[in-house]
């Protein structure tokens, strides 16, 4: 079961592709225009995934991105999509309703240049085509559903400031709503500095030519085609609350089978190797370890677990039981009916490459989208990250 890419109000007033021009002047209709970016100019970009819709507005900064105005609404397009294999009429409802939303906050910032994406819930249902068909009728919006390969790119991207310098093997994961990408990165070949601008130059893709530029090699990634909606949708039968984890746990392991790195596990080195995990599991399990009441992103971002650390959180879940899960503050009312399927996918790999060196990434598809485009533009400053 996993996807592997063969590695060798108003309408939106204008149609969103990956880029969009800015218009000549009305002064110099007479000449050719200049389409080069403005630095000053704001970009988006959206993620509609099986459980979210999320987006960010965004305008570069230097060698980074200052953020302007962000967006994130449960939608659950992948409700009933295991059994029924379409989206179905409220799910898709509830999406619409949320992307007419970004489509006023897209308006009202005069944004021109975007990417919106689509990615498992849509890869997956047969009546994707005719969901964007009503997504750009009653929105203006124009939805890119993106391949496997790319969601697991842009998410590698996203996570290239929190890469340590001491770092020479990376495991990346994004487990979603409805898939999980991995990605398994060698950096011994690069200079320890260059490391975290490495992994942004993987926006190219991840069979890149040599260059001048020290380069990333990419040794394996995998998309398995479970996240927590998916996987906890399967096991929805199973009454017993610490059966039906395991089993959603020891499920979703079996699954890693065609990742190579999970044959060498036994001969990973635990000296140079980290894991930078980026979802609303592992914010939610960090947020957990700290105690925190209130989300706070500033605490979260960058948090380096061990995996005893995150053993304890988990542990921790199974013993209050579903009804003291849904009246933890820490796990959140939006969060709470999936995060024992996302622990369990968390402890599967943590049983696989124990680690004292995971990284907690608040951020994934979204920026990854911002970063790429940004560094395709030239508006992003070089030098460290």
């Amino acid at each position: 079961m996993s996807g592997k890419h063969p590695r060798g109000g108003a309408p939106f007033p204008r149609p969103f592709g990956p880029v969009t021009p800015i218009p000549p002047a009305s002064g110099d209709r007479g000449r050719k225009a200049d389409t080069r970016p403005d630095p000053a100019d704001l970009y988006a970009a959206l993620d509609l995934g099986t459980n979210s819709c999320r987006m960010l507005i965004a305008q570069p900064k230097g060698n980074q991105l200052h953020v302007v105005d962000s967006f994130s609404k449960s939608v659950q397009l992948g409700q009933g999509l295991e059994a029924s294999g379409r989206l179905s009429r409220s799910s898709m409802a509830r999406a619409v309703g949320a992307l007419k939303i970004c489509q006023r906050k897209l308006g009202q910032h005069d944004v021109r240049r975007a990417r919106l994406v689509a990615t498992e819930a849509c890869r997956r249902a047969s009546n994707a085509g005719d969901f964007i068909n009503v997504v750009k009728r009653d929105t203006g919006l124009e939805l890119e559903i993106i391949q496997p390969e790319e969601e697991a790119r842009l998410a590698v991207v996203s996570c290239a400031p929190l890469v340590s310098t001491r770092t020479e093997q990376l495991l990346v994961v994004d487990i979603g709503g409805g898939s999980t990408e991995l990605v398994w990165i060698d950096l011994a070949r690069v200079p320890s500095l260059e490391r975290p601008r490495a992994i942004m130059r993987l926006h190219q893709g991840f069979d890149q030519e040599d260059t001048v530029f020290p380069r990333a090699k990419v040794v394996d990634w995998i998309s398995v085609p479970l996240g927590v909606a998916t996987l906890k949708d399967m096991y929805a039968d199973v009454a017993d609350d610490s059966a039906r984890f395991a089993l959603m746990s020891w499920f979703f392991e079996e699954q890693l089978a065609e990742f190579s790195p999970y044959a060498d596990a036994a001969d990973q080195a635990r000296e140079g190797f980290q894991i930078i995990g980026t979802s609303g599991t592992v914010t939610t399990v960090a947020a957990s370890h700290l105690g925190l009441r209130r989300y706070d992103r500033n605490k979260v971002d960058g948090l380096r677990m061990t995996s005893d650390q995150i053993d304890t959180v988990i542990q921790g879940y199974l013993g209050l039981g579903p009804e003291g899960r849904r009246r933890d503050p820490r796990i959140g009312r939006d969060r709470q009916t999936l995060i024992m399927s996302g622990s369990a996918i968390l402890q599967a790999l943590l049983r696989v490459w124990p680690t004292d060196r995971l990284s907690v990434a608040d951020r994934g598809l979204r920026e990854g989208l911002l970063y790429a485009q940004m560094s395709s533009d030239g508006v992003l400053e070089d030098g460290p990250l």
